[in-house]
């Protein structure tokens, strides 16, 4: 979770982060975040990043991590886009949210997620 107008710069801040759950989280077949990015949809994508981080080339492992995955994976943008994620969050029932801060400020994001949680 990141709250910013740099979109594009927080989402690869991230995109480390979850290339090395994607790619390195366990032995090849017993990855969970694995298996759960090829349940979303991206099995070929999360294949080859896997292939690659356990190769040890993990830059490359992060290339190939989609675009759309980060997006769809991580709450980072302008307030207004996380309080649109969010409002859709509640109205699929979600009641419980985890975060990870992932900004170059983490306690502001924190705080503004407090703040667009509470006008929801």
């Amino acid at each position: 979770m990141a709250i910013g107008p740099d979109v594009t710069g927080l989402r690869e801040a991230d995109r480390a982060h979850l290339t090395m759950y994607v790619g390195g989280m366990g032995a090849k077949g017993a990855n969970f975040y694995n298996r759960v990015v090829s349940e979303y949809g991206w099995a070929a994508e999360a294949e080859k990043v896997q292939d690659l981080y356990l190769a040890g080339h993990r830059a490359e492992a992060a290339a190939a991590l989609p675009d759309d995955l980060l997006e769809a994976t991580s709450l980072i943008g302008d307030a207004a886009y996380v309080r649109d994620r969010l409002q859709a969050f509640v109205e699929q029932g979600v009641t419980v949210l985890q975060v990870a801060p992932a900004g170059p400020q983490p306690l502001d994001d924190l705080r503004a997620l407090a703040e667009i949680v509470h006008g929801l």
